[in-house]
């Protein structure tokens, strides 16, 4: 598929959380396309490493997404060197496990703050900027299956992925006549870096996922990235407000576990699935 096509080479990206797994994917992918990326991550060594990585002019950046002043002036350094942004990706989720009963009041905050405010504080800025500019852009996130669906032991990581959901849509709906679109990636199960540290786990993953996904196995972090990239591209020229199902069947079929079931009981805190 040549660059051309994607309409993205020559455009300026911002990816938050571009400093592992789906979101360095995403960064990469990006920049594949012709896109100049800025990388921002909460960790330094990961964001120079991406960056590094893709090369040319592309950007690393630290900054703290779920804190306001940080994401106005990581947004800030990103467009005093690459120019005002076209597009951007949020990739960032946090689950934390715990059955509603047990779960403390810190902990559902924190999976708000990390999955819902996450987005909304980068996108907000991102589109002031893009207004301001007069320019149109596109905006995507990753949502995912749990915002859907029942979410057992992880009902504050389901309620924010709800609200992440219905938040893609109001955006949309609100800045749609500025020609800016905002979208979401939707993962099921994927194979990211925290979740799967070598191909044993992989493996692991995959068998335990045969019985509830048609196509048998979890998502690799890249299929998600290049669906980020579609939405973004102007090959979804005319998708706005849209939660695209990246999740290998597992929605169409209706198998999440019921009846407070599914998955881990302990209280832990995971990248789960971003």
């Amino acid at each position: 598929m040549s660059a051309d096509l994607l309409g993205l080479a020559g455009k300026h990206a911002i990816v938050w959380g571009g400093g592992f797994g789906m979101g360095e994917r995403t960064a990469i992918r990006l920049a594949e396309a012709g896109a100049r990326v800025a990388v921002v991550d909460m960790v330094a060594e990961r964001a120079q490493a991406v960056a590094g990585a893709i090369g040319g002019d592309a950007v690393p950046i630290v900054a703290d997404v779920t804190d306001e002043a940080s994401v106005h002036a990581a947004l800030a350094e990103a467009e005093g060197t690459l120019g005002p942004v076209d597009v951007m990706a949020t990739v960032i989720g946090v689950g934390v496990w715990d059955q509603v009963i047990d779960m403390s009041l810190a902990d559902f905050n924190k999976s708000i703050l990390l999955n819902l405010t996450s987005f909304f504080l980068p996108a907000q800025a991102v589109a002031r900027s893009l207004i301001r500019n007069g320019k149109p852009g596109a905006i995507a996130c990753v949502s995912s299956v749990s915002g859907l669906t029942a979410a057992p032991n992880h009902a504050g990581y389901g309620a924010a992925k709800a609200g992440l959901i219905n938040l893609v849509r109001t955006m949309a709906d609100e800045w749609g006549h500025h020609g800016i679109r905002v979208n979401a990636a939707m993962p099921g199960s994927a194979a990211t870096p925290r979740l799967v540290l070598n191909e044993e786990g992989r493996a692991a993953m995959n068998a335990a996922m045969k019985s509830k996904i048609p196509l048998g196995r979890a998502a690799d972090p890249d299929e998600l990235a290049k669906a980020l990239l579609f939405l973004l591209s102007d090959l979804a020229s005319y998708v706005t407000g849209h939660n695209l199902h990246v999740d290998g069947g597992w929605t169409s079929t209706f198998l999440m576990q019921a009846k407070g079931t599914g998955g881990p009981t302990q209280a832990s805190v995971v990248n789960w699935p971003d």
